[in-house]
């Protein structure tokens, strides 16, 4: 299937044609035609699956296919909404991109900035606003926003709303949306509660499943180092000698932990930065924009701060911890083997996190190689003592060796209604 065969306007197959898109992806080939239909979608996939486009080219032909409001002011008639600045910001040029031929416009906006460039576009007009759920109820409460003309909402990465404490700020938003519209809902994963607010948004939707969460990219090559607690900063360090590996994704659990390594990576002459929730806005992309021009080598981040990292041809992911949460590994290691491009992804495991390995296993029906032959093997094992840390300087060596299989790892396992909020009563 090309998208020539997905009956798409001219102005879009032309800026498909200009960013060098011809074929859509599992999700773009199958939500496209339900979104154009009119029809409400859940979406159950996971980002790096090309999601972004799949709701932003229908949308896109939808609204410019409508009569010409060019007598009028332009008024909102597709909201975006999405957890963090950064998914944000990359779906803000994905509608720059696949929206170049039309005369619509769209507008971004989040918080931890100052709001006058955000509202002045909005006081000139948008078709089409891309927010985070508090810059938005924020704007909503001091009238600039305006959802009453709205025509199509999509809540994107919604499994992470829940995880970030949005849930309740997105029920107040979807309080105030006119009840005829059309409605999109995105989420990696499923849990009760995001099936019940899916239920509560959507009208008999139509479902598209791609690239499950208990899968993880086959192109990815994934291995485990068993190493001691006190050694993972110099297999680290070793890891980094192979000039090879040009830029590096680095995922620890907690903020505290991120910026520990950036400290540690730093004193080693190692260019790198930290991203989390701790970081400002600014320096957040700041952080991200020197970790695409590839003047920083290394990018240490936690889970949250990582998911709207989308970063072209980023060929290395390593886990300096294991996640507690299996499905949280299938998102680390997404962040590279895009778009058919080759990827690896190292994990660090000390005997703490030895469940957590075997669960991830589980979940994934896989079994993760383990490299054994670098010069930091794990020594120390269940009710013994940890010895003492090696030095942080690197031992010489090549490049990793192929991964070995594992021997004995497991097999593969088998309508709300919203009271009127405060900021939509008249005053």
């Amino acid at each position: 299937m090309t998208f020539d065969s997905l009956n798409l306007i001219d102005p879009i197959r032309k800026a498909l044609q200009a960013e060098g898109y011809s074929t859509p992806t599992p999700i773009q080939a199958q939500a496209i035609p339900i979104v154009l239909e009119g029809k409400d979608l859940l979406g159950c996939a996971q980002t790096g699956t090309g999601k972004t486009a799949a709701f932003a080219i229908p949308i896109l032909q939808l609204l410019a296919q409508k009569p010409s409001q060019r007598r009028e002011r332009r008024t909102i008639k597709a909201l975006i909404l999405t957890p963090t600045r950064e998914l944000a910001i990359q779906i803000g040029e994905s509608f720059a991109a696949y929206g170049r031929f039309t005369n619509l416009k769209h507008t971004v906006i989040f918080g931890g900035v100052k709001q006058l460039q955000q509202t002045n576009a909005l006081q000139n007009g948008v078709d089409i606003l891309i927010a985070t759920p508090g810059r938005l109820i924020d704007l909503m409460a001091q009238r600039f926003v305006s959802l009453k003309h709205l025509e199509i909402f999509v809540l994107d990465e919604a499994d992470r709303m829940l995880d970030m404490g949005f849930v309740h700020d997105v029920r107040r938003i979807i309080a105030v949306l006119p009840s005829e519209r059309q409605s999109l809902f995105f989420s990696a994963t499923m849990p009760p509660e995001i099936t019940k607010l899916a239920d509560s948004i959507l009208h008999n939707p139509a479902k598209v499943e791609v690239t499950p969460v208990s899968s993880t990219v086959d192109i990815i090559q994934q291995a485990v180092f068993f190493v001691d607690k006190e050694n993972k900063n110099a297999l680290l360090l070793h890891l980094l000698q192979d000039k090879g590996i040009e830029t590096v994704l680095v995922f620890t659990r907690t903020k505290h932990g991120a910026d520990k390594v950036m400290k540690m990576l730093l004193k080693n002459n190692i260019k790198a930065e930290a991203i989390h929730g701790n970081k400002s806005q600014n320096a957040r992309q700041n952080a991200l924009n020197n970790f695409k021009t590839k003047s920083t080598r290394v990018l240490v981040a936690t889970d949250i701060a990582a998911r709207g990292i989308d970063v072209e041809e980023l060929a290395y992911v390593i886990n300096f911890e294991i996640p507690d949460i299996p499905e949280t590994y299938v998102h680390r290691i997404g962040r590279t083997g895009r778009a058919g491009a080759k990827g690896t992804a190292y994990s660090f495991c000390d005997t703490e996190e030895r469940a957590n390995l075997k669960d991830i296993q589980k979940l994934i029906a896989k079994v993760i190689p383990v490299i054994e032959e670098h010069p930091f093997p794990l020594t120390q094992t269940p009710g013994n003592e940890a010895p003492k840390s090696r030095s942080n300087t690197p031992a010489r060596g090549n490049r990793p060796p192929k991964p070995k299989p594992q021997v004995g790892a497991s097999s593969a396992p088998k309508p709300e209604r919203s009271k009127k909020p405060w900021f939509a009563k008249k005053r």
